[in-house]
């Protein structure tokens, strides 16, 4: 599957007319700079080759005129490689996999291509010499491989063979991919190329969106880079006495703050700049959010002047305080001491992934479990939450306001600030204000992406943050999923975003080093700025880069219920009341009195004619006043449905934590389910969500007008699956498996899927240069 037919997907796929080299060799010529390399593959589309199949190849290698700079580790510059492989149309027995309705994929990338950001690890083996190698930078590899294979961020495995192909071919395309997948400098990724090619130029587009745009949908996403930005999440949240200040315009303050933040009204500009010397990173408090009843959110980094510590706490303390309603006192929440580091959360992920990528799967399936116990993940995942869910209840029973301490303040108070305000905050629940949400804690916070994501493959720096923070929202999507706006699919988007190295979004470590990289860029470029700071990258929330509309209706989430809509009866103006019902315990799956993991009363007596005798838990140990008021505000939470449009608060029991399968299984053929999974619910209740919009515009048709019949005439549905289409099939489509809407066969990496020899790719490959060819596309 080739790119889209946007500018960018286009020059992925373009030929130029050259003479070709030499069949099968990655060859360079002196004077020759390099830009980007991405590796494609596509396995069979099943067990074995299909009778009436032609295959043939084509590689290309582009490289930009521009002389090499002087030799060295830092100097090599990146070609673009493109590996496919072409299919005859007129071939007969084809697989119904690809004759299927079901086209999903990213406008930028085919199904199995795999960015370079996104390579983790590369081994290439020698099946005679029995020798296997991995891969690093300006290695040199001493056998010829017989065998590749990519290790991939996102838990894919891709593997080729160097069946039909020379040796000296084989052991030149390893050494390419090991070397350009692995850069030195933030500059020799993608984003800069693409992005100096594009600038102040009129037809400046990626897939007819323009560059650096916040939206992509029906709303734009603010980026919080403006003063206005801040101004207006102020007064949303009614914070009177909270003001955006200003100091640190230019980052003259911290270069990992934004250049607006706010603070509480009583602290002075001067009072900040003086507080900020005793800050790690100069980071000093900062509002996240403010409750409607007065208690905000705020975020610091450890006071490193244990001489001043006591002094600047005060002061601090006492300005958030009298920028409360109430003046309530201050409740403040050491990180570091009451959650994981992330290095331990970089071990259990590393654990994890080893779990769910081992081969040959089916070996550890009986001890599957234990050892998914032994990777403490979960554990981690229901740690964050519980700590959210204590300090929800500090902020909105207690009424106390809640600093968020940590000694860089960068990592672990970017998942608790976020969780918290997505549980406290249903605008955040919604897909622009979950953006605004991570665009405001963690791009303009400061989070180091680049460290954390390992674009620079620094691996004492990588941790999955983020990952950590996704899968988390994901627990609360799947025990309130009437609550989100958005689907666990985008959730599984999102993260995959953050390896592709087009956008700035993900691609910094603050806000301050996008400046100054892009800058220093620019100034090499010979790109005028002007008055403006820094180039702009193109923004991950603008999804009409990636994807179709009909794509995008995957993000959204068929369980959500929105508020109530008007509608037109009998010339009057009235609105839809959605009433909140207990559900029957039985078909929830669990006893009405099971919440949070607590038990109430009546469900500790045995039922009448059971075979199972409950065994009533041992006395509860003593606990100070604050740890009963929080059990009796969970419990009091528990008893009552869930406000949709509230406060919503997790379940924290063992059985209510669960494995993100999406995103952890997807490339994993043993444990998809064909027709089966949490997609065919899902594929259902979109039908029916899309029948009850039908008949929801229809009842807001004045009396007497003509109803609306389903139809292409119809206005397009948020949902991806729709009731109203004459030509749909009825029943569950034959695509649909548990690892929709990604891989629908798996991975190419078990040994008992067959996997496309890349030498079938290389056998009478073309490859010519090509000055800039993406970067030049209109």
């Amino acid at each position: 599957m080739g790119p889209g037919s946007s500018p960018l997907g286009r020059a992925l796929r373009r030929v130029p007319a050259r003479q070709p080299a030499r069949p099968g060799w990655l060859q360079t010529e002196p004077g020759q700079s390099h830009r980007e390399l991405s590796a494609r593959g596509r396995r069979e589309a099943g067990p074995g080759p299909r009778p009436g199949r032609t295959e043939q190849a084509a590689a290309s290698c582009s490289r930009s005129s521009r002389p090499d700079p002087p030799s060295g580790p830092t100097s090599c510059r990146r070609p673009r490689l493109t590996i496919r492989l072409i299919r005859n149309r007129k071939l007969k027995n084809w697989s119904p996999f690809f004759c299927q309705k079901f086209h999903y994929r990213n406008l930028l990338l085919g199904e199995h291509d795999v960015p370079l950001t996104c390579i983790e690890q590369i081994v290439t083996l020698n099946d005679h010499k029995r020798k296997q190698k991995v891969l690093g930078p300006n290695q040199k590899l001493k056998f010829n491989p017989t065998e590749l294979i990519i290790y991939c961020k996102d838990f894919r495995i891709v593997r080729f063979r160097f069946d039909e192909s020379g040796p000296e071919s084989a052991k030149k395309v390893c050494l390419a991919i090991a070397h350009y997948s692995q850069p030195t400098d933030l500059q020799l990724l993608f984003a800069f190329e693409y992005v100096g090619k594009k600038y102040h130029n009129s037809a400046s587009k990626a897939n007819g969106a323009p560059l650096g745009a916040g939206g992509g949908g029906s709303q734009k996403t603010p980026l919080f880079e403006t003063y206005s930005d801040w101004d207006r999440e102020v007064k949303r949240t009614g914070a009177s006495g909270w003001r955006v200040c200003s100091i640190n315009e230019g980052y003259m303050i911290s270069t990992c703050l934004p250049e607006y933040f706010v603070v509480p009204s009583s602290l002075a500009d001067q009072d900040l700049k003086v507080f900020s010397h005793s800050f790690v990173g100069r980071r000093m408090p900062f509002w996240c959010w403010s409750h409607s009843n007065g208690s905000a959110l705020v975020r610091t980094a450890l006071i490193r002047d244990v001489l001043q510590q006591r002094k600047i706490e005060q002061r601090i303390c006492n300005a958030i305080t009298k920028s409360h309603p109430q003046r309530n006192d201050v409740y403040k929440s050491d990180l570091d001491k009451t959650l994981p580091n992330i290095q331990d959360i970089q071990v259990a992920f590393v654990k994890l992934k080893q779990l769910c990528v081992n081969e040959p799967f089916e070996e550890t399936e009986e001890k599957w479990l234990s050892s998914l116990e032994n990777t403490r993940w979960l554990e981690y995942v229901r740690a964050f939450l519980k700590h959210a869910a204590e300090l929800v209840y500090v902020l909105e029973s207690k009424r106390l306001s809640v600093v968020l301490q940590e000694e860089e303040g960068r990592d672990l108070s970017c998942i608790i600030a976020s969780l918290v305000q997505v549980m406290l905050d249903p605008y955040f629940r919604t897909i622009t204000g979950f953006q605004s949400l991570i665009q405001k804690e963690w791009v303009m916070a400061g989070y180091p992406f680049l460290d954390r994501c390992n674009h620079l493959k620094r691996s004492e720096k990588e941790a999955p943050v983020f990952l950590l923070f996704l899968d988390t929202t994901w627990q609360l999507l799947e025990q309130c999923p009437a609550a989100f706006e958005f689907s666990e699919t985008y959730l599984a988007v999102l993260h995959d975003s953050t390896r592709v190295a087009l956008f700035g979004t993900f691609l910094f470590n603050s806000p301050h080093q996008r400046v100054q990289q892009s800058t220093e860029f620019a100034i090499s470029k010979n790109i005028q700025l002007g008055d403006e700071k820094g180039l702009k990258f193109p923004s991950v929330w603008d999804w009409s880069l990636q994807f179709t509309p009909k794509d995008r209706t995957l993000f959204h989430n068929p369980f959500y219920i929105g508020k109530s809509t008007p509608c037109v009866q009998n010339g009057s103006v009235k609105s839809f009341k959605r009433t909140k019902k207990s559900y029957s315990s039985t078909l929830r799956g669990m006893p009405a009195s099971l919440k949070n993991g607590i038990i109430s009363e009546e469900e500790l007596r045995p039922r009448r004619n059971s075979l199972i005798l409950q065994v009533k838990p041992a006395p509860l140990e003593t606990r100070d006043s604050q740890d009963w008021g929080a059990e009796r505000f969970f419990q009091e939470r528990a008893s009552r449905p869930a406000d949709l449009h509230g406060t919503i608060l997790p379940h924290l029991s063992g059985a209510h934590i669960k494995l993100w399968k999406l995103c952890y299984f997807r490339w994993v053929p043993e444990a998809q389910i064909q027709h089966g999974g949490f997609i065919t619910a899902f594929h259902k209740l979109s039908l029916l969500a899309d029948e009850v919009d039908v008949l929801s515009r229809a009842l807001r048709q004045p009396r007497g007008g003509p109803m609306p019949a389903p139809g292409p005439e119809l206005a397009p549905s948020r949902l991806y699956f729709c009731a109203g289409g004459p030509h749909d099939a009825p029943g569950t489509p034959d695509f649909l498996s548990s690892s929709f809407p990604f891989s629908p066969v798996g991975n190419l990496c078990r040994r008992s899927i067959s996997g496309t020899p890349l030498s079938k790719f290389l056998s009478g490959a073309k490859i010519w240069l090509s000055t800039e060819t993406l970067a030049n596309e209109d």
